[in-house]
């Protein structure tokens, strides 16, 4: 008679590392990394505090708060007409890039035309051109539109995204083929199938797109620099060259205008993370 072996059960080290170990473990790595990257932000709300002379030394807190840079800022540039400008700006591309890459993602998806596959694939070999590259024509068009120191001129040439046409058409492939027929059936349109149909449908993929095309345009620099020559006309990252200067560089407040500048990305991020997320995990599905 063979005796059977008794089951030998794991030691409780190994039963810990299997249960919690692994989770607490690999929170504590996204912990570390999460505060790796909060340390810029956080030392450029300290510094926003600082008096000139301390907003280089090792000490992370400051001696004595200053809150008053904040004023200075208002005081020195118009903060408030550059703000406007770059929200005004950034709200304009963000609109019209989602309806003309929207437009052209239904026409790249659900519409049958001769050689759509290979006019898409040439437009999205515009992406592998750097924007320096098209710097030049494009500032050569505005000169020769008149429309140098402008709002459309700056809003215009942003107006279209091939990024944002590959989005959206990988979105609106997740979306059945089944309800443009019923549609049709019905007697509606192209236009109120898009309209009516396909857009709500789109939202999550619209609003992920909204969200880069915002965040992107708000901290445009090099193209508003060369652009605008007007002060009234200034975006914010434009306006906050004022505090360097040939005669020294006012960090404290640059630091300040920079917390002013980046709270309602800030907010935009955190209100619209979920849509954010379900946007790109949508638009993934289907190639």
């Amino acid at each position: 008679m063979v005796e059977g072996t008794a089951t030998q059960k794991p030691p409780p080290v190994a039963v810990w590392w299997n249960n919690a170990g692994k989770v607490v473990v690999s929170h504590l790595v996204l912990t570390l990394i999460a505060l790796t990257t909060l340390a810029p932000f956080v030392w450029m709300v300290l510094a926003s505090f600082k008096p000139l002379e301390e907003v280089e030394q090792i000490n992370p807190l400051p001696s004595v708060w200053h809150p008053e840079n904040y004023a200075k800022v208002f005081e020195q540039i118009p903060f408030a007409r550059y703000y406007f400008n770059s929200v005004f700006i950034a709200a304009w591309v963000t609109f019209l890039q989602c309806l003309t890459s929207a437009m052209a993602a239904y026409a790249f998806a659900r519409l049958q035309w001769k050689g759509r596959d290979t006019v898409f694939r040439l437009y999205l070999a515009t992406l592998m051109i750097p924007g320096v590259v098209t710097m030049i024509p494009n500032y050569t068009l505005m000169v020769w539109l008149h429309l140098l120191d402008s709002y459309i001129g700056l809003i215009v040439p942003a107006a279209f995204s091939a990024f944002g046409t590959f989005l959206l058409r990988q979105f609106m492939l997740t979306i059945p083929p089944s309800l443009d027929e019923a549609a049709k059936i019905d007697g509606a349109t192209h236009w109120q199938i898009f309209w009516d149909i396909i857009m709500p449908l789109s939202r999550a993929g619209l609003i992920t797109l909204a969200i880069f095309t915002f965040m992107g345009n708000y901290g445009s620099f090099f193209w508003p620099l060369i652009l605008i020559k007007s002060e009234h006309l200034r975006t914010l990252p434009i306006g906050m060259l004022y505090f360097d200067t040939n005669y020294g560089r006012q960090t404290n407040l640059i630091m300040a205008a920079s917390v002013m500048n980046i709270i309602p990305l800030v907010i935009l991020f955190v209100v619209s993370q979920r849509f954010l997320v379900r946007g790109i995990q949508l638009g993934a599905v289907k190639g």
